[in-house]
Parts: structure tokens; sequence; C-alpha cells
């Protein structure tokens, strides 16, 4: 028999509202991501994706409405929460190398101002190795590709051993066989660990998540990764042909949406 914890959702999120300066960002969002799901957010640029990862975890906090994680509010969840932002927000020229970098994952799980121990250090180097980055260690953050810098971003989340795992536009900075062994190592860590990414590339993740959500203020999602013409319409304002699978991109372009000018 499964336990309680087990039973549990990893996300709830219910009738949360956000807004800033009187001006909704997010609105009505009611849904439930269930533990070990793969899930996919698209949607136009200043649909609020970045906006919903940072409610998550704690972050920005909703004009109303609760979220859960795996049953925790998220003031009391950061244990859980690996977050990997966008490496385009990551200062590539801080004196740091791979090490350090990831390190700086314990500093969640260790008392603040305390040295950090043996388990610490043990569980930087399993993280780096579980991304392929261990012989990279000593190497400055300045100094690696752009694919290096995000399985460092990864393994730093990792490091905390979190349940769940949310990444904000991970392959933005990343050339397609960078992109391709990102997205291995994601199926990887989805046997074990709940995962959540943004992306603006439809064709793509729609071959890789078990589920993917549209997000423009309102959150469309039906637990399945095949997105109807009426969902994209009411997401991006224009109609499109079923995208699901890896077809879109010249649909898109098509209908005026153009690939890189929606986050």
């Amino acid at each position: 028999m499964k336990s309680e914890s087990n039973q549990l959702p990893a996300i709830k999120i219910t009738d949360v509202w956000v807004h800033y300066d009187g001006i909704s960002a997010l609105e009505a969002i009611d849904f439930e991501i269930p533990q070990l799901d793969f899930l996919g957010i698209i949607g136009p640029n200043g649909g609020g994706k970045t906006t919903l990862l940072k409610t998550l975890i704690g972050l920005v906090k909703p004009s109303r409405g609760k979220i859960a994680i795996l049953g925790e509010p998220p003031a009391r969840a950061h244990s859980l929460i690996g977050y990997v932002p966008q490496v385009s927000t990551f200062d590539r020229q801080y004196p740091i190398d791979a090490w350090d970098a990831v390190m700086m994952g314990r500093l969640s799980i260790s008392r603040i101002f305390r040295p950090y121990n043996r388990n610490d250090r043990a569980l930087t180097a399993e993280a780096l190795e579980r991304v392929g980055m261990l012989d990279l260690k000593t190497r400055q953050i300045g100094k690696l590709s752009g694919g290096q810098v995000q399985r460092v971003l990864i393994a730093r989340a990792l490091a905390a051993r979190p349940k769940i795992l949310l990444l904000d536009e991970p392959t933005s900075s990343v050339d397609s066989e960078a992109e391709k062994g990102l997205y291995e190592l994601l199926h990887e860590l989805n046997a074990e660990q709940t995962i959540v990414i943004v992306s603006h590339d439809i064709g793509v993740i729609s071959s890789h998540v078990k589920s993917i959500a549209c997000l423009n203020r309102k959150l469309y999602h039906h637990g399945s990764k095949d997105l109807t013409p009426e969902v994209i319409e009411a997401v991006y304002g224009c109609p499109v042909d079923l995208i699901a699978h890896g077809t879109p991109h010249r649909v898109l372009k098509k209908h005026g949406y153009n690939r890189g000018k929606h986050d």
C-alpha cells in the first residue's frame, strides 16, 4: 500500500492570482501536478511562466489562493524544490568554479554560517557526477560552454536532494547537441523527481514531456501533451492546426508566432 506522502500531488495550486501594481500576471490558476510527472509549460512572452515558477518557490506571494508543495506551503517547502534559472540570468563572469557553484546548493540545507561538512561535499560530488560534470569541477564557470553551465545549475539544484525540479528555459542558450543531452539527463532524473520545465520551443518539448500546460495569465492543463487548436488559439490568440509530437514551428510561424519572441 502506498504511503500517504506518495498519494499527495507534487504540486497543488488552488485559485491562485498574482498582481503587479494592480495588473494581473496570473489569473485563477487551478491545477495539480502528480508526483513523477514531467510537465512542460508553454505560452507567450509576458504570459506569466516565470512568475508561476517564482510563486511556487515562494519568491512571489499570490494575491489570493493556495499552493501546496507535497502538502506544504512554499515557505516550508524550500528543501523539496530545486530551481534552475535561465543561463542568461546567471553571471558567468563571477569568479567561481563548478564545484563551489554546486556547493552553494547545500546552503538551503546547511545552517547559515556553518561550515560545509563531509556530507555536503559528498552530495556535491554526487550531483556533479550525476550531470556528467565531476571531471570539470575545478573549471571556472566563465570558461564553460552554455550546455555545461546549464548542467552545473542543475547539479546545484540536485545537491539539495529535492523532490521537484523547476527549470526555466533550460535549453535557451545551448546548441542542439547540448539540448539533446540535457533532455536525456532530465529523463533520467524524472525516474526519481517530478520535473516542471518552462520552454518556448513547443515542437521539441512536446516530444519529451509527459504533459503540457499552456499559460497566458490563465492556465490550460488537461493532463496530456496533446494541444488542440482551441487551446493554442486561446493562449496565443491565433488559430493553428493540432500541435503535438514535434510538428509545429512552420505552422505557428504561418499564424504569426515567431520562435525566439516568446519566453
